[in-house]
């Protein structure tokens, strides 16, 4: 019990670090570093939505592929959580697919390899990465999606907006959403599908499109999954 104790505190700690250390600037690799004792172990799964032929989204004025910026983000998170002292696994660390042949059926097969690998990885927590898009032009922001039948998938999804709409480009605060989506399915896991931004509103696309703006929000989730922990 005593060991217990000590954990949830420590875990406490780190969360207590993590938000001071913004307010004071602090580096963020010195921060996830000062987390590796409390996650020690944890498995990760980072899935980087889409790949090869299956570009996603593309952005409204560069027509930059969603695919693209997935991955970008995806490596930058996995560095984070990397120095925090998790185990990272990742669904994909290329432009490619999943999928071998882009062949009739390519999506399904692609979909199927990542549930796999997030079988055979045992993970404590998925974070699926996506871009958003809406016929309404001037939608924009982060946007966090659970699986209705998971109470932890859902508390995961709340941490990880509540950081989101605490970033300082953030112009429309959001609630997380329940989702009917096969990549929130494919564990008992606290699972999330984050579509970072709308590559259909030029804003967006123009900060997503940015490799500092990539890290603060790669960031930005990263802190939001580790305040879950506690």
């Amino acid at each position: 019990m005593k060991l217990i104790v000590f954990k949830k505190n420590v875990l406490i700690t780190v969360i207590a670090i993590i938000f001071a250390g913004i307010a004071l600037g602090l580096c963020a690799g010195a921060l996830a570093a000062s987390a590796s004792t409390a996650t020690t172990g944890r498995i990760v799964v980072i899935d980087a939505g889409h790949g090869g032929v299956d570009a996603g989204v593309l952005g409204v004025d560069t027509k930059v592929k969603e695919s693209d910026i997935n991955l970008a983000i995806a490596k930058q998170l996995k560095g984070y959580f990397a120095e925090a002292g998790f185990k990272v696994v990742m669904t994909r660390t290329s432009n490619g697919g999943l999928y071998g042949l882009p062949t009739n059926g390519f999506k399904m097969r692609d979909m199927k390899k990542r549930k796999e690998i997030i079988g055979e990885s045992a993970a404590d927590m998925v974070i699926s990465i996506h871009q958003n898009s809406c016929p309404l032009k001037s939608r924009r922001g982060g946007q966090t999606f659970y699986n209705a039948e998971s109470q932890t998938g859902k508390a995961l999804a709340e941490c990880i907006q509540s950081s989101l709409n605490s970033m300082e480009e953030c112009v429309r605060k959001s609630s997380p959403l329940a989702g009917d989506y096969y990549m929130l399915r494919c564990t008992e896991n606290p699972s999330v599908i984050v579509e970072c931004g709308f590559l259909t509103n030029g804003e967006d696309e123009k900060l997503l499109s940015s490799s500092s703006y990539q890290k603060s929000v790669a960031y930005a989730i990263f802190k939001g999954a580790v305040s879950f922990y506690g």
